[in-house]
Order: C-alpha cells, then sequence, then structure tokens
C-alpha cells in the first residue's frame, strides 16, 4: 500500500500518457460523424490511426517553421525532415494523411514523449527540472537521426523552436510565437512538472513560477501562463488534499476564460457531450476554450476516468492534448487507473520507469 498523495501522483501521470494514446487515432477530427463511421462503436481501447483522415490541414502546415504555409519567419531549409522529424517530410504534402499515420495502438503523441523526456531529465538531476538539462534533452529528442519517437506530426511551437534554432539562436531564445501558440499542447509537459517539484519539497510559489519560465521556452503567451497558473494550484490542491475537501468546487475554481457559474450550469446540464465541447466550447487546442472543456469533462464524469477519457476522444478537436491534461486530473481526484489499460502502452515500461523515479522519494503531506 502507498499513501494517498503517491497514489495519486502514480495515477495522474499513468493517466497522462493513457488519455494521450487514447484520443490519438481520431486526434483532429472535426466532424464527430467521421469519428462515428470510422470507429463504430466508439474510442474504448487503444486503436491505430486509419489512413484516411477527413479533416486533416498538415498539408497546409509549413515544414520550414511555425504555422500556415507562407507565413513569415521561416528557416532557409526544410526543418521537417531536414532537422526533425527525419524521413517524415513526404507525408507533409499530401492531402488527408493522418496526423499520427503509421502509428500503432497504443502508441504516444510527440508531446507526450517531450513530457517523458522531461520526467527522465529530472531523475538526472537530483530530482528538480532543470532548463538546460531539458531543452538539451528537447533537442536530441526531436533532431536523432535514428526517431526517438513514432509521430509524423509536430505542432507549429515545434517547428518554430526548430527554425529558430537552424538559424543559430542560443536555445534558451528559441520559442516563437504563431496564431495557435496558446494552445492546450503547451499543458502537457506542464503535470509531470508540477507534481514531481512538490513531491520533491518546493513550495507551491516556487513550482508555479519553474512551471511559468518552462512555459514560456516553447509557449510564449500571457493567457496560457494564466491558465498554467491555475492548473499548478489545481494540481497542488488535488495532490494534498484531505478527506472532505470537494473536488468539484476545487475544479470550478480554476476555471479561466468561462465563469464559474456558466461552467457549473454546463456541468449541471443534460446537454451530451458532443453538444457542450463542439457547439458551446470549442473542440479545438486555443486555451481559452480547451481548458474550460478539461474542467467541464473532470466535473462530469470525475467519478470514472476511463469514460471521462473515451469521452475526451469521442468529442474530437485536439482531444489528445486535452486528454493527457484531464487524465493528471483525473489521477489525482480517483487515484486510480486502468492498469491494464497502461500496460498496453507501446513505451510501458519506459514510461512507468520515469514515472517512478519522479514519485520513488518520500511525499510530504502538504
Amino acid at each position: 500500500m502507498t499513501d494517498p498523495v503517491t497514489s495519486r501522483a502514480l495515477a495522474a501521470l499513468k493517466n497522462l500518457f493513457i488519455g494521450d494514446a487514447l484520443a490519438m487515432p481520431v486526434h483532429w477530427f472535426y466532424n464527430v460523424h467521421d469519428i462515428d463511421r470510422a470507429f463504430p462503436d466508439g474510442i474504448n481501447a487503444f486503436e491505430a490511426p486509419p489512413e484516411f483522415h477527413p479533416t486533416s490541414i498538415m498539408s497546409m502546415h509549413s515544414t520550414r517553421g511555425g504555422g500556415r504555409k507562407r507565413s513569415n519567419g521561416h528557416a532557409d531549409r526544410e526543418v521537417v525532415g531536414d532537422v526533425i522529424l527525419k524521413g517524415k517530410q513526404s507525408f507533409w504534402n499530401r492531402p488527408n494523411v493522418h496526423y499520427h499515420q503509421g502509428m500503432a495502438p497504443g502508441d504516444n503523441t510527440l508531446n507526450a514523449y517531450c513530457a517523458l523526456t522531461l520526467m527522465a531529465t529530472m531523475a538526472k538531476t537530483n530530482q528538480h527540472y532543470d532548463a538546460d538539462a531539458f531543452l538539451d534533452a528537447y533537442i536530441q529528442l526531436m533532431t536523432a537521426e535514428i526517431p526517438a519517437h513514432p509521430d509524423t506530426y509536430a505542432e507549429s511551437y515545434h517547428r518554430g523552436f526548430f527554425a529558430n534554432l537552424d538559424k543559430g539562436l542560443p536555445p534558451k531564445r528559441c520559442a516563437a510565437v504563431t496564431h495557435d501558440t496558446p494552445s492546450i499542447g503547451g499543458l502537457v509537459t506542464i503535470g509531470p512538472l508540477a507534481i514531481g517539484e512538490r513531491l520533491k519539497g518546493r513550495s507551491l510559489a516556487e513550482t508555479r513560477s519553474v512551471c511559468r519560465q518552462h512555459l514560456a521556452l516553447t509557449h510564449p503567451d500571457e493567457s496560457l501562463a494564466n491558465v498554467c497558473d491555475a492548473y499548478v494550484e489545481l494540481i497542488d490542491a488535488l495532490l494534498f488534499r484531505d478527506e472532505n475537501t470537494d473536488v468539484q468546487a476545487l475544479l470550478l475554481q480554476a476555471t479561466r476564460g468561462l465563469s464559474k457559474r456558466d461552467l457549473n450550469k454546463l456541468v449541471e446540464s443534460e446537454r451530451p457531450a458532443r453538444d457542450v465541447i463542439g457547439r458551446v466550447l470549442s473542440p479545438a487546442c486555443y486555451i481559452s476554450d480547451a481548458w474550460p472543456a478539461v474542467l467541464y469533462l473532470a466535473c462530469k464524469h470525475h467519478q470514472d476516468p476511463l469514460t471521462a477519457l473515451q469521452i475526451n476522444a469521442g468529442v474530437g478537436g485536439d482531444n489528445v492534448h486535452r486528454g493527457a491534461v484531464l487524465g493528471v486530473l483525473l489521477g489525482l481526484i480517483n487515484a486510480v487507473v486502468d492498469e491494464g489499460l497502461f500496460a498496453r502502452l507501446t513505451a510501458h515500461h519506459t514510461i512507468n520507469r520515469a514515472i517512478d523515479e519522479l514519485v520513488k522519494s518520500d511525499a510530504p503531506t502538504a
């Protein structure tokens, strides 16, 4: 038996990777009927992505930097293919190619591998975060000649970062700003960072500051940083709560971009999730809607984490990154994880070892 704090931390980190892999096959499907056609029985377990992606616009995205093709600030050579995602550039110029083409059931996407990389660096730096160590490991992950992850797609922030790095900028000044900088994908590495630092005794205020600094390395945006603060505070409150804490009240207090009252009305309503995340809230990556969508799903379905992650996958949009963030919250709330599903993650052994390294020491009680 482990203490409640450790149990919550373990479940949170495991559910991060489950939520990511579960949603991967229908990532950025924006018509839910396309999801139903591709998976008539729903997304109930890990699946491979279909070859045809009906709403893919990967062919419109720049392979020389962040944003879409013909945007400003691109590198002189191909970032995708020459610098990162080596051997994958040919998939970017075809219509309707899945963002995660060729990946297998249980594979994790690139941002989850970034979270895994961050966790591994913390194990090597006295269990604490070191920005230089992370950046070195991040660059190694992304530029490896033999692919160190299975993904085909890199979000705009990755491409902008490596376009700047290729121009000779120092890593700490490579963050690029594009239309989608304030996106939910920026929070995927924050959960492990916040949990790891708090378990190793760093104060909440210091942890919040470290997480902001880490976020700014790739996502320099004040609105996203404000949500990051709320996320870190929520992680802390859920991780160290006592048995009498009102979990739903904590979730509602964390809202940004949608009032607590309006979010509570959505939670209490009988509207289907695809109506809430699709009509009321956008299923896209932008943090203004993606964060309230995470809180809505956590409030509505926190008693059944796997169902919540399955519902998140089934509403489409940026469900992969929502799923990773949602998975952290669900694990903290319930200390429950589907161990059979976790064991079917492709990188299960590596992920499990990294989680154990991050959580292995005795956790504080407050």
